[in-house]
């Protein structure tokens, strides 16, 4: 689905993300909570050039924001899932943080509360093995990054990494639950 369908659900959260921020309520969005975020926060959601579908490195950027969100992930290659075929742009006000040749605008920060991505932190094993037997209805049809094969067999290897940038966004998140 896409946050530019007509669907009754998607007009009441983009309300309450616009809220949320008003009142300074730290939000968290994960692909499409990424793109609701950014819909909702002034952004705007389009195709991306090319889907993303399986384990993919992203680029962390330099600046303040970044190293305060990334941590040691700043300025480095990190290995995260991905399964999207649209992308976001950068709400007023936010700054990018990680972005990648496929697609450059993967996770971004709005003042020190509000994080959205487009990319999957939050992946289990369970997860990818659900996802990847829906990949014959969902992605076989597009240019799919990998195979389900590829995506299950990389997982021991790469969530390890993905669950510490996890660890490392959710928890300068929970800092702006306390502020």
């Amino acid at each position: 689905m896409s946050v530019n369908d007509d669907l009754p659900w998607i007009d009441p959260v983009c309300t309450l993300i616009r809220r949320a921020a008003a009142e300074n309520v730290p939000v968290l969005g994960h692909c499409l909570g990424g793109q609701l975020m950014s819909k909702a926060l002034g952004g705007a959601v389009t195709r991306n050039p090319v889907p993303e579908i399986g384990w993919s490195t992203l680029a962390g950027e330099t600046h303040p924001q970044a190293a305060h969100w990334l941590g040691a992930f700043a300025q480095k290659e990190m290995t995260v899932f991905q399964w999207h075929g649209e992308t976001f742009s950068l709400p007023p006000g936010a700054s990018l943080l990680a972005g990648n040749a496929a697609c450059a605008r993967q996770i971004f920060a709005l003042d020190e509360r509000h994080l959205g991505m487009q990319c999957h932190v939050e992946m289990t094993p369970e997860m990818i093995a659900c996802w990847c037997e829906q990949w014959p209805s969902e992605a076989a049809h597009l240019p799919s990054v990998q195979t389900p094969e590829a995506m299950l067999a990389e997982a021991p290897r790469r969530l390890p990494e993905s669950r510490r940038l996890a660890d490392q966004l959710y928890g300068r998140w929970v800092e702006g639950l306390r502020a």
